[in-house]
């Protein structure tokens, strides 16, 4: 018998332990004088966020949104992507909400 997978394999889905994850424009956190402070407080607050069976979100840094707001940081989900809906924070206190906002828990 071969370990290779047969050709007739049929597609599976697969359901992770872990939270969706939080996208951040690289970009953003590089030019913000913020940056730091915004990519720690979104760290300890998706753990602090994390499920009593599931592992925290990972934060993920992309590419460029195409955004580039002055002196914010975009962040996004896949939810709030599929809402076409883009998060700016400018700064480590508007983190929380902004992960509500990500998340559809709160209205905009």
């Amino acid at each position: 018998m071969s370990d290779k997978p047969s050709k007739s394999a049929s597609a599976m889905i697969v359901r992770p332990r872990r939270s969706a994850p939080v996208l951040v424009c690289r970009k953003c956190l590089k030019r913000s004088d913020e940056g730091r402070e915004v990519r720690r407080a979104l760290k300890s607050e998706l753990k602090a966020r994390k499920g009593d069976d599931t592992k925290p979100a990972k934060l993920v840094m992309i590419g460029c949104f195409g955004l580039c707001p002055k002196r914010s940081i975009v962040v996004a989900s896949g939810a709030s992507l599929a809402r076409q809906e883009y998060v700016l924070v400018a700064d480590g206190e508007q983190v929380p909400r902004a992960l509500a906002l990500l998340s559809g828990e709160e209205g905009s």
